[in-house]
């Protein structure tokens, strides 16, 4: 669930359309949700499945929704990892385990992504989509800031899963799994159909090469019963399956287009509003016109201008 909501407000980056968003500020995600929660066995596949699909080097990774940064450490490819999320505090306890050097922090909108276009070569989206009403938004950003033939690894929660097939056959869940609209099950957390997914994705700019179906026994009573690392290898049997009937599906994606240059790493900062570089004054970034966002404990402050 959504620990609370905010309303973003439109411009023409987004649109001008006021948008809701999952604010995970001050939450306690990293410990209810997962340490010491009994999702070892999650941890683990998503893991293998993103070490399987990540490029062998890059030069410059974005993490959208990266959160406390639980999968941040995997992105050993790249030279520079920069880490979005919504949540300051999230951010917060992320620079305090992973400290600095190749890691910058942002927290921004990923409605109005605050790099200039074509900043990164490679982008990730774990656990993070099913928060967001409007797809075809999100997907049209992160294209833009990617330079062509960029890697771009999303997870989705799939609304054609084995659970929800079987309950809408038995007459126990009335949305059905097999029509390609988006499911809000609870305020702001969707499920996805795969097609619709696909065809999201190729309009904004993206080619799918790989799907990965993940966690077929994500199951309360087989994850008190069975030993983890057999859970482990029993799923990653069945990812080679393609049964796109898992509760998560992890697609590797190229955005289209010429072979870029080298992805330098200097100054790629933008303004969210109009993708407009920004200068660097003190301990702020400020546009063209003005309006200034503030580095605040090491971490890049896009939410509001000070």
């Amino acid at each position: 669930m959504c620990p609370s909501l905010y309303f973003s407000v439109g411009n023409p980056m987004s649109q001008n359309i006021d948008t809701r968003i999952c604010d995970y500020e001050g939450s306690d995600y990293r410990t209810r949700f997962w340490e010491g929660q009994g999702r070892d066995y999650e941890d683990q596949v998503e893991r293998g499945v993103l070490r399987q699909l990540l490029p062998q080097r890059g030069q410059r990774l974005l993490e959208i929704g990266a959160g406390f940064g639980r999968l941040t450490n995997e992105y050993h490819a790249y030279k520079q990892v920069v880490l979005l999320d919504y949540s300051f505090s999230q951010l917060q306890y992320a620079r305090e385990t992973l400290g600095d050097g190749r890691f910058l922090y942002v927290a921004a909108d990923a409605y109005q992504l605050p790099f200039i276009a074509g900043a990164f070569d490679g982008a990730t989206m774990i656990r993070v989509l099913h928060h967001f009403e409007r797809v075809p938004a999100v997907m049209q950003g992160i294209r833009r800031v990617l330079a062509p033939q960029a890697t771009f690894i999303l997870e989705f929660a799939n609304k054609r899963n084995l659970k929800a097939l079987l309950r809408h056959r038995l007459g126990r869940q009335s949305w059905n799994p097999a029509s390609l609209d988006p499911v809000e099950f609870v305020e702001l957390n969707y499920n996805f159909h795969p097609t619709y997914i696909e065809q999201q994705l190729t309009q904004a700019g993206f080619h799918t090469d790989q799907r990965v179906p993940v966690s077929f026994l994500r199951a309360g009573l087989l994850k008190r019963t069975l030993p983890t690392s057999l859970m482990v290898g029993v799923d990653r049997l069945l990812q080679k399956t393609g049964s796109l009937v898992a509760p998560s599906i992890f697609t590797r994606n190229q955005s289209t287009g010429e072979s870029p240059n080298q992805t330098r790493i200097e100054d790629f900062f933008a303004d969210p509003r109009t993708g407009a570089p920004l200068r660097r004054q003190g301990e702020t970034l400020v546009s063209a016109d003005g309006t200034a966002w503030a580095i605040r404990d090491g971490i890049y402050d896009f939410k509001q201008p000070v």
